[in-house]
């Protein structure tokens, strides 16, 4: 469970369009209180899927091959799939970098609530679906697990973090760095998706037929 929650926490946290998105509310008015509006419904959506899945499971892990293991075996499988499949769809349709989608950049005028839905928005729910099928495997009667699941949360959201803490405590210096940072990410986002996408996708299907098996 350990190593399945930090590569789903790291491909989380390397996503380019949620940190395009950070950097655009930063350069609002009010940017690192919007920034921190985000990065906040970011972590409490990540927390919400975890808190559900260890209600449902009420901390044990199922046994293995039962209804519920099998059932969480399944949806890891179909989201390594599905991302095996959306990196090859990506790759092929690969050009010459390209701009910001137009959207983002009304994020610049968008609101705290604004900011918050938009969190949710681009979360990438397909590795968060993964990471909560790989929850149900906690057994919260050990504390390394409890310490799993806390690296976890602050992996994925480590990124966002990172720019939020930097924009709000060096100021000075972050806006120009954030901007050519933007432009990097923005040049490069369809290869970091490929990469992303492919990468785990085809980690997720190999464990998920393993155990299956």
């Amino acid at each position: 469970m350990t190593l399945d929650l930090i590569l789903i926490g790291l491909s989380i946290a390397l996503h380019p369009l949620p940190v395009m998105a950070l950097i655009l509310l930063l350069s609002a008015d009010g940017g690192p209180r919007k920034g921190l509006v985000f990065v906040l419904a970011w972590l409490a959506s990540l927390v919400t899927v975890i808190a559900c899945v260890l209600l449902f499971t009420n901390g044990t892990p199922p046994r293995k091959h039962s209804a519920p293991s099998t059932a969480a075996l399944a949806l890891k499988l179909a989201v390594g799939v599905g991302l095996i499949l959306y990196g090859v769809h990506k790759r092929r349709r690969q050009s010459r970098p390209r701009e910001a989608p137009a959207w983002l950049g009304k994020l610049r005028h968008a609101s705290g609530w604004s900011a918050a839905g938009m969190a949710l928005l681009l979360q990438p729910w397909g590795l968060v679906a993964a990471g909560g099928a790989t929850v149900v495997n906690a057994d919260l009667s050990h504390a390394l697990t409890w310490l799993t699941l806390l690296l976890y949360c602050l992996l994925a959201t480590s990124t966002l973090l990172a720019v939020e803490l930097y924009a709000t405590f060096r100021p000075a210096r972050a806006g120009a760095r954030l901007q050519v940072l933007l432009s990097t990410i923005t040049s490069h986002q369809d290869q970091a998706v490929v990469f992303l996408s492919l990468a785990l996708g085809w980690w997720l299907t190999g464990r998920s037929i393993a155990e299956l098996i």
